[in-house]
């Protein structure tokens, strides 16, 4: 071991050997024999620690040289780990430094004394940075290289996001107004979808703020992105119904054998409901969990069937169904398989048979 005492500008070093048995060294490096520590130490026995002071002025040059380029780098070596540690828990963290390069490939910036990376991966593709700008993201990654570690911090992030809402919107920040999911393409859209634990707090209002204040100081530090904020909830149509807002779905059909549900709009409101290259669309079906199909009021049509025309359905499934009141495909469509389970004597594989047979035949039509 090895002792500094800064006051004094000097250095002790230490070496801790174990006494064994003269005669029966193996490695002088860490073990001593009985006789020579009994010099020391008249007390000390086989098997005891023995330390032993190392007088460092019978050092040749070329020892120190070697002594001083391993203090450098165990020296090295300490800072980086210190490094990865302190950063390491500040992942999720918001940060703001100077930008002290930018190329297209990264971006370097200074952040409390320490160079982070802003990747090309991890930057909004709609801005420009230069030298000397101030600039925030979000501490997304620490990689340890053979060198010094790759701090990664992100503007691309939904986290990124989540955290400027938290910053902005104090009942988030204190758990009163909850982010249940966030969609993103960053630096064009994002929808948010948010609900109160409390029935007094309006979510929506609470993100947005008195006069746009909240949510425009979002807006601004994003370039401008635009930002839906929805009141999320489990009702899984309304929830379909708000992704799209302010488009107004005239029908929702949600298909029971696969996370498909086609929207019927207005004619008029179809390139509001895709938006600027699909994104609309795209941020709607994440954030609800469904693939979203829009269709034109123009060309939905479902003809009425009735059952009895189905060849697949037996006599006694047909007396089931019409039991419960349901004579047509749409009627039994809509009801869906919760519906259907609900019926005396179905069962799921009988419910799971109907649907399938009449969201075939639609397809086919």
């Amino acid at each position: 071991s090895v002792i500094f005492n800064i006051e004094k500008g000097d250095i002790e070093i230490y070496a801790e050997k174990e006494v064994v048995p003269d005669g029966q060294i193996e490695d002088e490096a860490y073990e001593i024999e009985l006789t020579r520590a009994l010099e020391t130490d008249e007390d000390i026995e086989v098997g005891d620690d023995f330390v032993e002071v190392i007088d460092y002025n019978s050092f040749g040059r070329r020892l120190i040289l070697s002594t001083k380029q391993n203090l450098i780098q165990k020296i090295k070596e300490i800072e980086k780990q210190n490094l990865i540690d302190e950063f390491s828990e500040r992942i999720g963290e918001i940060v703001i430094g100077d930008v002290h390069q930018a190329n297209r490939r990264e971006i370097r910036i200074n952040v409390d004394k320490t160079e982070v990376m802003m990747p090309q991966s991890e930057q909004i593709y709609n801005e420009r940075w230069r030298r000397g700008q101030s600039i925030k993201g979000i501490i997304l990654d620490v990689r340890e290289t053979s060198r010094e570690p790759q701090i990664i911090i992100s503007r691309k992030s939904e986290l990124f996001v989540r955290r400027l809402f938290e910053l902005e919107v104090p009942e988030i920040f204190d758990n009163i107004v909850e982010i249940k999911k966030i969609a993103r393409e960053a630096g064009d859209r994002t929808k948010i979808a948010v609900i109160s634990n409390d029935s007094r707090v309006d979510p929506v209002g609470a993100c947005v703020g008195m006069k746009g204040v909240r949510i425009q100081a979002i807006v601004r530090e994003l370039n401008n992105e635009k930002i839906d904020i929805i009141p999320y909830t489990n009702d899984r149509e309304l929830m379909v119904r708000r992704s799209l807002a302010p488009v107004i779905p005239l029908e929702i059909v949600f298909h029971h054998t696969d996370p498909r549900v086609s929207v019927v709009v207005p004619d008029d409101q179809m390139s509001m409901a895709i938006g600027r290259r699909g994104q609309n669309i795209r941020l709607a079906s994440e954030i609800t969990g469904f693939q979203i199909d829009p269709v034109k009021e123009s060309e939905y049509y479902i003809e009425e069937l009735p059952l009895g025309e189905v060849e697949e359905f037996s006599p006694e499934t047909l007396s089931l169904l019409s039991s419960a009141g349901l004579n047509s495909a749409d009627e039994v469509i809509e009801a869906g398989f919760d519906g259907l389970m609900l019926l005396e004597g179905m069962d799921e594989e009988r419910a799971r048979s109907i649907l399938a047979v009449l969201e075939n035949y639609y397809e086919e039509d």
